[in-house]
């Protein structure tokens, strides 16, 4: 079973973000709050959304999927970006992530767009082995960079530093 969440899902949506960074091996890189998921999920203008699997016969919530939209300059239209996915270790195999992306290529569909993209880490064996069996392909001509903390601070500042634009010829 898959539903929409609502605000009332967001301790659980906070507690399986946690538990997916265990998974990766980053819990230490989780930093967003309630609050902020709750104001980015429910706000005044929603900055993403969220889908929850529930198992079918006891209702418990074993997984859940957040994404957000992106757009296509070359297609002119939205497609999705899945940021997180994850199905508890217990309930893996019980068909809630193909579910969750199911209902995800539903939305593409029934709203006219024409991706749904998400990254997966490259030791991640078995979500690789999973989705390229729905189909999906890996993106091997692209490198996703990333921009944070100081490095991002220090790009995003006023004073002229190391990464200054020399596209000018200039320093």
């Amino acid at each position: 079973m898959i539903r929409t969440a609502t605000p009332d899902d967001v301790p659980l949506i906070h507690a399986l973000v946690r538990e997916l960074a265990e998974y990766e091996k980053a819990p230490h890189e989780v930093k967003a709050t309630q609050e902020q998921l709750r104001e980015a999920l429910f706000g005044e203008r929603p900055a993403a959304y969220a889908h929850i699997a529930a198992d079918d016969a006891t209702g418990e919530a074993v997984g859940f999927a957040l994404w957000f939209l992106n757009f296509s300059t070359w297609r002119g239209v939205h497609g999705i970006y899945l940021e997180d996915l994850y199905v508890r270790p217990h309930a893996r195999g019980g068909g809630h992530g193909k579910a969750l992306l199911r209902e995800l290529a539903r939305t593409c569909v029934r709203r006219g767009y024409e991706r749904l993209e998400w990254a997966v880490l490259n030791w991640n064996r078995p979500a690789i082995d999973f989705y390229e069996s729905l189909g999906a392909r890996p993106q091997d001509e692209w490198s996703v960079y990333r921009l944070t903390d100081g490095a991002l601070a220090e790009l995003g500042s006023d004073g002229a530093g190391p990464g200054q634009d020399t596209s000018s010829g200039r320093r």
